[in-house]
């Protein structure tokens, strides 16, 4: 149930912290469509109808209303589609494909997650050869400022968006406004590009130019890259506000983009139609407005890096990838998060982006793939939900929008050989870590060979009776209750380390959202204890505190580390992978004074 309320400042800030991408979108779609299309007066108004209905049917019905109807706790995203749809799931192939689908998902928006930023950056940074005497700048020099702001960007991320979100959402307030009023401005010049909400003439745009029309689509579709965030932000901003914001950032990019089609009509030879219809307009505040397109797209770049860590969190917490050092920037929510790890690889691969593609039209013939597929798993997803929850309408209406998203999915498969394979090759980067993760550690826990519950609580029993037993509490971590790992095994029974008081720990997460829940359970066998921790996927555990509060003192505290031996590449680079992540007691922040790991060596 969603309990945000409206006002103000909820929905000033959802501007700022959900609407970067999409709302920096109209300074390239333009462009970049008309780079590879004839123009005429038809065809803008043609390719004008597609934008209005691609920003309705697959931001507005699939996101705004379709996918924000479906959360938990009011979290949104694909891995809360997943949980969802799981426990609807009778059986386990099926419950492997959903999961499947959720980790491609996942690896697309990492992908969308680096050519947004590179894109956003080289696009507004061109915008700066309009200015008086700057004509002759060299695309070399734009490249390295371009860079520059990379770095800048990158760089702030530590602080974490809670110190920068007041400073947001009036900035893109004040950038919609300006949209809205440039795209009227030039609206009122030439007021019959309004026929381009009937539908028709995007149909018509598409029978004239056949092949090449539909393939147009995978240019098109980048007036809807950002969309996806409404559903995945929903956790940190509310539903209601999110959709209060959405109505007024719809009305300014309708505005924006007939205004340039437009703009267009009068000047078919613009290249950068954004930049040259406000230069036109006003010129004596074209430097303003790109300062201000700069501070746009460094928002939108910070809020879909921002999402990335929201995903990659979730993603450890379900342990679908393995962990990673994390740090909590704000004492109010713990969803403000920061990985160092992933934050500078990101910083990495956008260099190498911006550096390989060095001009914005050259790098949109990579973007939309990602975002795409994006989308059609979104909507393969909630197909599948409404049809389980026999809801008819619903499941009509997604089976639609998601069969709109495969033919947006096709048109971009034109984008492969122009360098859209990039999308896939860095999507295929976190892919192929998920799908060797979740492998490798099924394969692990299944040659561990864990002991028995009853077998182990019946050696414990004989050998406490003997008498060697060390003061104080001992903690040790399982994987689960049923069956002993086989650490605490070798720590006990070959070592013959038993202390007074030992304290099972297990730690479990749900694939719900929130909340968190602790118990003792009783084992009936005195000197043992159980001592569960359960939690939604974006709690932040503190470990220390709970055993504070519970009276727990620990002496010490024992966990397994798995050495992998093996001749297989893929392990291998499960192992590799086992070692980069930082250890389990790192991750929970556990006193490392009274820590203690105990080796177990694993042939795969």
């Amino acid at each position: 149930m969603d309990t945000q309320k409206i006002s103000p400042a909820s929905v000033i800030k959802s501007l700022g912290l959900v609407f970067g991408d999409i709302g920096t979108s109209p300074i390239y779609t333009l462009a970049v469509i008309f780079m590879m299309t004839e123009r005429t007066e038809a065809n803008f108004i043609g390719i004008l109808s597609l934008i209005i209905w691609t920003l309705l049917l697959l931001v507005t019905v699939e996101y705004a209303w379709l996918a924000m109807s479906l959360s938990k706790a009011g979290e949104g995203g694909t891995i809360v589609l997943l949980s969802i749809l799981r426990p609807m799931l009778q059986s386990g192939k099926k419950i492997g494909v959903a999961s499947v689908l959720a980790f491609i998902g996942v690896s697309l928006l990492v992908g969308d997650g680096v050519i947004t930023p590179a894109i956003t950056i080289l696009s507004a940074v061109e915008g700066l050869v309009l200015l008086p005497g700057l004509e002759g700048v060299s695309q070399g020099t734009l490249v390295v400022l371009a860079l520059l702001v990379a770095v800048f960007l990158f760089s702030i991320q530590k602080n974490g968006s809670s110190r920068l979100s007041a400073f947001f959402g009036p900035v893109m307030a004040v950038w919609f406004g300006v949209l809205a009023c440039s795209g009227l401005a030039a609206l009122s010049q030439f007021p019959a590009v309004l026929k381009a909400v009937n539908p028709w003439y995007g149909i018509d745009f598409m029978l004239r130019n056949g092949l090449a029309g539909f393939f147009v689509l995978s240019e098109v579709i980048l007036c809807a890259t950002g969309g996806e965030a409404l559903y995945a932000d929903m956790g940190h901003m509310g539903r209601k506000p999110i959709l209060a914001a959405w109505g007024m950032v719809f009305t300014a990019l309708l505005l924006c983009y007939m205004g340039q089609t437009a703009f267009l009509v009068h000047n078919p030879g613009a290249n950068n139609v954004l930049f040259e219809m406000v230069h036109s307009q006003a010129r004596w505040l074209y430097a303003p407005f790109l300062v201000l397109s700069l501070l746009a797209t460094i928002i939108a770049s910070q809020s879909l890096i921002s999402g990335i860590f929201s995903i990659m969190y979730q993603s450890m917490a379900t342990h679908i990838m393995p962990l990673f050092k994390v740090d909590y920037t704000s004492r109010e929510m713990h969803s403000q998060i920061y990985i160092g790890s992933v934050n500078w690889a990101l910083f990495l691969a956008v260099v190498l982006v911006i550096m390989g593609f060095k001009e914005s039209h050259r790098l949109a013939a990579a973007y939309g793939l990602a975002v795409t597929g994006t989308m059609t798993i979104t909507g393969m997803l909630m197909v599948w939900i409404f049809h389980l929850k026999n809801r008819p309408w619903l499941c009509a209406t997604a089976a639609g929008i998601c069969a709109l998203d495969v033919v947006y999915l096709v048109a971009n498969f034109y984008k492969l050989p122009h360098g859209g394979y990039w999308s896939l090759v860095i999507a295929m980067i976190p892919l192929g870590i998920i799908l060797i993760y979740t492998q490798g550690q099924k394969a692990v826990y299944q040659r561990m060979q864990p002991m028995p519950r009853d077998v182990f609580m019946e050696r414990f029993t004989k050998l406490r009776r003997q008498g060697h037993i060390i003061k104080g509490t001992a903690i040790f971590f399982l994987r689960s209750l049923d069956s002993i790992s086989p650490y605490i095994c070798k720590t006990m029974f070959d070592n013959g380390i038993i202390y007074e008081r030992n304290v099972m720990l297990s730690i479990s997460r749900t694939y719900e959202p929130q909340g968190l829940e602790c118990r003792f359970e009783d084992t009936h066998v005195a000197g043992i204890q159980v001592f569960t921790v359960t939690a939604g996927y974006m709690e932040h555990i503190d470990i220390d505190g709970l055993l504070e509060k519970t009276g727990i003192k620990p002496r010490a505290i024992f966990y397994g580390v798995e050495d992998i031996f093996t001749r297989s590449i893929v392990w291998k680079v499960y192992a590799v992978i086992k070692k980069l992540a930082p250890p389990f007691v790192q991750f929970y922040k556990l006193p490392l004074h009274s820590v203690h790991g105990v080796i177990s060596r694993i042939s795969l």
